[in-house]
């Protein structure tokens, strides 16, 4: 059952305890080792795949996935491609093409602009953007089929400019590829799709091998193995982030409809185990509306054991003296996804500084966002919200600053420069500005 506790509880460090179920989980011993041995297998995999190529990523798709390829069967084929979309339904269909629409209308929004500044001094700066050269798309598979997660992926690659975009992707029974994940990347235009999965996809994509092409960035969630190698490749290649468990927490007054709150708590719960579903309130009487709700739409739950496992352990109904305080209590939590089912959300957002998404009002459940509201899916969790944001455009983008001085605007400024270089030991920098000024 869903626990209730007020707020003269030590709730502060209930919700820490919460924030940081993951990096506890890792200080366990036991855990400890198996993450080791996990981290040690990686390496592994990395080294071999960087040193084999496709010989390396054909073995441990073998060993990890039990799919024997051939070189030539990695990269689905132009047939494949046009067979997914009969093996999709009109209706689906439709509502990736919605999806797409929604999604690629809110990233053009967020593409930043180059600029130049002319200064009255005759000093020119700015900022220019350019996309990476390849972007490399992570979409977990097998049993499982994401096609909300290649266009949240794919989309704001090819709003930035990306000029090649390879999706890898694990391959399910008898080599193949779910069809709704196909479509869905070629309506997001990703034409160049490898079925292959794991740490070996995460090592090709880094490394490059005979087939799959190397990238510049990675992105895309996966499990322990895929989170692993995404982590020891950073600097080889820019990554998104390092996913953790999902979360959601839910701010709700008395206007709250209790079983659209206990909906939405099992929405996120039902991702996974270690999934956290809070609700902050100021009524109690709808604290436990809430808690009988959750355990009544529990009953027929298709996926009840991993969700009663999420609830059971990272699930949490606090009892708030106001909303300014729910409000604090979230800003100490910073959630990947903040729900405001309260009267006036606007009012209260104002109160909001950490949050990766702000759903407003009764009629924004998480869902719409994770599916096709427009903003990104992928956003911080586990408290990084208080410095990270949501895979967007910039994901995919660069800057490179624009200077350029006059041979006036350069005397101007040669005797700062000539004092801060020499301050910091470094006599040719300074030689370098006097030698122009002096001739």
């Amino acid at each position: 059952m869903l626990r209730i506790i007020t707020q003269q509880a030590d709730v502060s460090a209930e919700l820490q305890r919460i924030c940081e179920r993951l990096r506890r989980a890792e200080g366990d011993r036991t855990h400890d080792e198996q993450l080791l041995h996990k981290e040690a297998t990686v390496r592994e995999v990395l080294q071999a795949v960087k040193r084999q190529g496709d010989k390396a990523v054909l073995h441990y798709t073998a060993e990890f996935d039990n799919q024997t390829l051939k070189p030539e069967e990695l990269r689905v084929t132009g047939s494949e491609l046009d067979a997914a979309y009969q093996q999709v339904s009109k209706d689906l269909l439709q509502a990736i093409r919605l999806a797409s629409s929604q999604i690629e209308a809110f990233h053009r929004q967020r593409v930043p602009k180059s600029w130049v500044h002319f200064g009255d001094d005759e000093v020119v700066l700015g900022k220019r953007y350019t996309p990476v050269d390849r972007a490399g798309l992570y979409v977990p598979g097998g049993r499982a089929c994401y096609p909300s997660t290649v266009l949240m992926n794919a989309i704001p690659a090819k709003v930035a400019g990306v000029p090649r975009v390879v999706m890898v992707t694990p391959p399910g029974a008898g080599k193949a590829i779910n069809p709704a994940v196909l479509v869905a990347a070629q309506e997001a235009g990703v034409q160049e799709i490898y079925r292959v999965g794991g740490a070996q996809a995460i090592a090709a994509l880094a490394y490059g091998t005979e087939t799959i092409p190397k990238v510049n960035v990675i992105t895309g969630p996966g499990n322990i193995y895929v989170t692993l190698a995404k982590k020891l490749v950073y600097g080889t290649v820019g990554i998104d982030s390092l996913a953790g468990p999902s979360e959601v927490l839910i701010i709700a007054d008395e206007t709250a409809n209790p079983a659209h709150v206990a909906a939405d708590l099992l929405a996120q719960a039902e991702h996974d185990p270690m999934a956290a579903a809070i609700l902050l309130t100021t009524d109690a009487s709808l604290a436990k509306k809430v808690q009988l709700a959750v355990d009544r739409q529990l009953v027929d739950h298709p996926r009840r054991i991993d969700t009663e496992k999420a609830i059971a352990h990272y699930g949490l109904i606090v009892v708030v003296e106001s909303l300014a305080a729910a409000a604090e209590l979230s800003n100490e939590f910073a959630p990947e996804h903040l729900e405001l089912e309260v009267k006036d959300p606007w009012s209260l957002m104002s109160q909001i500084r950490h949050a990766g998404a702000i759903f407003l009002g009764y009629s924004t459940p998480e869902a719409v966002g994770d599916y096709l509201a427009g903003p990104n899916h992928t956003l911080p969790t586990s408290g990084a919200a208080r410095y990270a944001s949501a895979l967007g455009v910039e994901t995919f983008l660069k800057h490179s600053s624009i200077i350029q001085y006059s041979a006036t605007a350069l005397q101007n400024v040669a005797g700062a420069i000539d004092v801060l270089a020499n301050t910091e030991g470094l006599p040719s920098h300074a030689e370098s500005v006097r030698r122009r000024v002096e001739e």
